[in-house]
């Protein structure tokens, strides 16, 4: 499962990570051709309580040629193991080898709130989950070469996890002090592939408006609270929803220009990939299209 070079390959250097549970079938497949003609290389599909990833990112890889797929992330809490490879191994078959499997430990609540599991050390369970999918049988075809493997992964320890049993990480709600911290623990192989919510709006008030509905779900969620105190900000900076300090870090707002210098950082920083999740300024819940076709590679 350890293969940075193929993972670095399927995800290229530019994707887009969305939500689809808001689109109809016919929409997500139109919306997926978009993005693939404007040029990015990958599209992330997370996982909480809407669509299966793993279901909807088939069902595209039939409908276009080139771009990549990546789970953005899939929980771990909701497969066992075997389960979880079984799905790693036919997505790379049903996608031609365009598929990266992410997984996570997600979040207590989820996890024994909406799921009823026992929420375990991180760490520990991450860690023995990836032993067991090594470990675990498959007999069917599969794709062109091993899936690769990245983790949902923000401090030190899961982000040397990242390096040691999987291609690499996929860090989540991080401004690019964070990418540099992760490719200094990553080492100089491993795959680095952040997300960066983008928004195109240059009336200040409005876009940190918007960047903080947006963030409000985050915002209460230890694991990224945890991961901002370790890079710097402090309980100012957290609370009332987020100091403009922290708004500002974490979605990158304003004009073309501002939001491609806010990308090139998290690459200067040491990313291999990064993808923008581009929030709407009208906060309708579906990507901002505008935004992505201005910010496509090449454009």
């Amino acid at each position: 499962m350890k293969d940075a070079t193929i993972a670095k390959k399927i995800l290229g250097k530019h994707g887009v990570w969305n939500w689809l549970d808001g689109f109809s079938r016919n929409e997500a497949v139109a919306f997926t051709q978009k993005i693939e003609s404007l040029g990015y290389d990958s599209l992330w599909l997370p996982e909480a309580i809407g669509r299966d990833p793993f279901a909807v990112a088939a069902l595209l890889a039939g409908s276009t040629e080139r771009i990549g797929y990546a789970t953005g992330i899939a929980n771990l809490y909701a497969r066992d193991p075997m389960a979880m490879n079984t799905l790693r191994k036919t997505m790379g078959d049903l996608t031609d080898g365009r598929f990266v499997l992410g997984i996570g430990v997600s979040h207590a609540h989820l996890v024994s709130g909406v799921r009823g599991h026992e929420y375990a050390k991180p760490l520990t369970t991450m860690r023995e989950y990836l032993e067991a999918m090594e470990k675990a049988m498959y007999r069917a075809p599969e794709g062109p070469h091993d899936t690769p493997v990245v983790l949902a992964a923000l401090r030190p320890k899961m982000l040397a996890l990242s390096a040691e049993r999987a291609a690499g990480a996929h860090p989540y709600f991080t401004p690019p002090e964070h990418t540099a911290r992760a490719r200094e623990i990553l080492g100089p192989d491993a795959v680095l592939a952040p997300e960066q919510m983008v928004l195109l709006e240059t009336d200040a008030t409005k876009a940190r408006a918007v960047a903080r509905e947006n963030m409000k779900i985050y915002m209460g969620l230890p694991n990224y609270l945890n991961n901002l105190r370790w890079i710097g900000f402090d309980e100012g900076d957290l609370a009332d929803g987020g100091s403009d300090k922290l708004v500002d870090a974490i979605v990158a707002w304003g004009d073309e220009d501002a939001i491609r210098k806010r990308v090139d950082e998290h690459f200067q920083a040491g990313a291999d990939h990064v993808c923008i999740q581009a929030l709407h300024p009208e906060g309708a819940g579906t990507p901002d299209m505008k935004a992505l076709e201005l910010l496509a590679p090449g454009s």
